[in-house]
């Protein structure tokens, strides 16, 4: 087998578990097309050196490209509105979905929610992927969880109570 065939084998195979995640990193269909696309394109270019397992070198390519956007888009976009008091439903029976209440979070609480669970990526694990500290990690996973526990208290029994 070439490393072409093995490259094709490869994304025939995972494209759909990272193409799960991007969606989940970024909230928006279109960006986490665009996001795995990119990180396929450089896992591609760099196919020949990729030693072992292809999918924790292409996983990393997409935290971090999910994170040089967002560092990007932080830097240009204007938020409308409170960051403090964002809108939310006032109909008490309205259940918020995983994907509405991750749409609550900053991009970056938002990013180490899904690389924290449902990654099931270790706090050291989390930092090294996106270039942050353990620490930074920590404190971001406790905002995030404080933050969604708030705004989102039909959601108790998946975030744990308050702490």
């Amino acid at each position: 087998m070439t490393h072409e065939d093995d490259f094709d084998a490869f994304v025939m195979a995972r494209t759909s578990a990272l193409a799960r995640t991007a969606y989940l990193l970024t909230g928006d269909a279109h960006l986490a097309e665009d996001l795995v696309q990119t990180a396929l394109f450089r896992a591609a270019k760099a196919w020949s050196r990729i030693e072992g397992d292809p999918e924790p070198y292409v996983r990393r390519i997409l935290y971090t490209q999910n994170v040089s956007w967002w560092r990007r888009r932080r830097l240009s976009e204007v938020r409308l509105g409170s960051y403090d008091a964002p809108a939310v439903p006032s109909d008490p029976d309205l259940r918020l979905s995983l994907e509405s209440a991750l749409a609550l979070l900053t991009v970056r609480q938002r990013t180490v929610l899904v690389l924290r669970y449902f990654e099931d990526l270790t706090e050291v694990q989390t930092a090294h992927a996106l270039g942050i500290s353990p620490g930074t990690v920590k404190s971001t996973t406790r905002n995030a969880l404080a933050r969604l526990r708030t705004l989102a208290p039909e959601l108790g029994d998946l975030v744990g109570g308050a702490s």
